[in-house]
């Protein structure tokens, strides 16, 4: 991933793009009198195909919503999705072609650091905003940029927090860590290790692998040799899931705690019995036909009716990323442009939702609209949240 962001940063240099002096177009791209066109790229073919379209279908379905209902101040919504197949390279053509053909007034919610990154001077050349990425990179924030706005905690923050509630709640005395070797590992790393500073402790063992590694015997094998009692995940999916997994092989039971890349249904479902006991962090909660919530049920029954298959968590980032780009955009009134609608934006808080969302702000000086989590654990063979938002 370091070659993308430095990619990204060479190409926003040569286009002149950086923070705080963007220039927005005079004449608004992708408003017309009776239609906004907003754009995303996901993932429709490649390794996060599932994650991709589930968040594909939450903003296709709020879309739907907003249109049926007659849409926002008299435009409806042209909802335009691109495939990247988690591919920089094709997210960069993606968004070329979404600029310079669909005329789009904003990105929302597209997945994925290095795809973000890959956009960017594409988008912010043209005076295009990037809305709230599915992604918990600093990048998507930092440094200030007036076009990006982030939702998502960072891992960092997230790994931090974490720590300090392992030690404090669940008496963490000997802690390791196993974490792919990548961007996105490091600031899982980073963040546990500074967690862990804060409270004058270290790491007993550290270890990693590359991406798309299989088997991870040695790792865990060296992790438990040093008798740690709590193990940090830097990993996502089948990470995750061969990690534990390996460990319960062997007999060995610590905890385990992972960031909200390891926060997702798929983890249960793939994983099985094992994954029982995992912690995550996490903000949006994964939805479930038998919520507690009748809104969260009612969500769901409407959202299988709609797509013939179940939600996930994707689904509700989608549809939650949407919302907030339409209550904006509501609140931003008939005259909707660019600055009119960051300026908004930058003033507004929008409540918790039906899916445990936290309280997003955003103002002039800070597009990060939240630094808060939640830890979850798998109980059952479904997640549960063991704390409300817990912050630094």
């Amino acid at each position: 991933m370091k070659r993308y962001t430095k990619l990204a940063a060479a190409l926003l240099a040569a286009t002149g793009v950086g923070a705080g002096a963007t220039a927005i177009a005079a004449e608004q791209m992708g408003v017309t009198k009776n239609e906004i066109v907003i754009g995303t790229i996901q993932d429709l073919s490649g390794p996060l195909a599932g994650f991709g379209k589930a968040l594909r279908n939450g903003m296709q379905m709020r879309v739907d919503e907003i249109n049926d209902a007659g849409g926002i101040h008299g435009r409806k919504v042209k909802f335009v999705a691109e495939d990247s197949g988690y591919d920089p390279k094709k997210g960069m053509l993606a968004a070329q072609k979404m600029v310079q053909r669909d005329k789009l007034f904003a990105m929302v919610g597209t997945i994925g650091t290095a795809v973000n990154l890959a956009t960017f001077p594409t988008l912010f050349g043209k005076g295009v905003m990037n809305l709230f990425p599915l992604t918990a990179a600093r990048q998507m924030y930092e440094p200030l940029e007036k076009l990006k706005f982030s939702f998502a905690a960072p891992y960092y923050t997230q790994m931090r927090i974490g720590m300090k509630w392992m030690v404090n709640e669940k008496g963490a005395k000997k802690f390791c860590a196993i974490y792919q070797d990548d961007d996105f590992g490091t600031e899982v790393l980073k963040g546990a290790e500074d967690g862990l500073k804060d409270i004058k402790m270290d790491f007993t063992e550290v270890t990693s692998f590359k991406r798309g590694a299989t088997d991870f015997s040695a790792q865990v094998s060296k992790m438990k040799s040093s008798g740690c009692d709590t193990v940090v995940l830097g990993t996502i999916i089948r990470e995750t899931i061969g990690t534990i997994g390996t460990a319960r092989k062997l007999g060995w039971n610590p905890n385990f705690i992972g960031s909200s890349a390891a926060y997702t249904d798929l983890i249960h479902k793939l994983g099985g019995k094992a994954m029982d006991g995992l912690y995550a962090m996490h903000q949006v909660a994964v939805p479930y036909a038998d919520d507690s919530s009748k809104n969260v049920r009612d969500w769901f029954a409407s959202y299988k009716a709609r797509f013939n298959e179940d939600p996930g968590l994707f689904s509700a980032y989608g549809y939650v990323a949407m919302d907030m780009f339409m209550q904006t955009a509501k609140k931003t009134g008939p005259k909707l442009n660019t600055e009119n609608f960051i300026k908004v934006l930058e003033s507004t808080t929008f409540s918790r939702d039906m899916f445990g969302s936290p309280e997003y702000k955003f103002t002039p000086t800070q597009h990060l609209g939240n630094e808060k989590s939640k830890v979850g654990q798998i109980q059952n063979g479904r997640w549960v949240a063991v704390t409300d938002y817990l912050g630094n």
